[in-house]
C-alpha cells in the first residue's frame, strides 16, 4: 500500500507555522530543523514532521525561551531517556527570569508615571527645554525610585 505524506514548500510551511521563509532557513542553518529534502529541481521541500518540529521551534520562542534553551528542549522531547523533571526545571528557570522582568518593568513604569506626573504638576504647557523631566533625568541622585515628591 502507497501511503501519500503531503508534501510543503518552504513557502506552505512558513504560512503553516506562522514563522517566516527566512526563519527557516536559519534554523535549517543552525540544526534546529533538519536541511530540507530537496526535488530532483532543488526545490526545498517539507513534511509533517518537519511542520510538527517547527511548530514546536516557534512556541518555545513564542515563550521566550532562548536557541540553546529550544535545542535542549527539543533533545528532551524526543528522548525516553531523560526524566521531564529537565523539562520542569528549564520551564521554571525561564519563568524566574519572566518574573523578575516584571519586577523591573513594574518598577520602570512607577518611574515613568511618576515623571509625567511631575512634569504634569511642575511645567506643562511651558517651554519644552524647561520640561522637569529632563532635570529629572539628569540629576545624579535621583530623587526617589518614581521621581516624584
Amino acid at each position: 500500500m502507497n501511503v501519500h505524506i503531503p508534501v510543503l514548500t518552504i513557502g506552505a510551511l512558513a504560512k503553516a507555522s506562522g514563522v517566516t521563509t527566512p526563519t527557516i532557513r536559519y534554523y535549517e542553518e543552525i540544526g534546529l530543523i533538519p536541511k530540507a529534502r530537496r526535488s530532483a529541481s532543488g526545490q526545498r521541500y517539507y513534511e509533517e514532521p518537519d511542520l510538527s518540529r517547527l511548530t514546536f521551534i516557534k512556541q518555545c520562542r513564542d515563550f521566550g525561551f532562548g536557541i540553546e534553551q529550544v535545542r535542549v528542549l527539543l533533545d528532551l522531547s524526543i528522548s525516553t531517556e531523560r526524566d521531564c523533571v529537565e523539562t520542569r526545571d528549564i520551564a521554571q528557570t525561564h519563568l524566574d527570569e519572566v518574573r523578575r522582568k516584571l519586577e523591573e518593568l513594574k518598577a520602570l513604569e512607577t518611574r515613568l508615571a511618576g515623571f509625567v506626573k511631575r512634569c504634569n504638576d511642575a511645567c506643562a504647557g511651558g517651554p519644552g527645554s524647561d520640561c522637569i523631566i529632563f532635570k529629572d533625568l539628569a540629576d545624579p541622585q535621583p530623587r526617589s525610585c518614581c521621581g516624584g515628591a
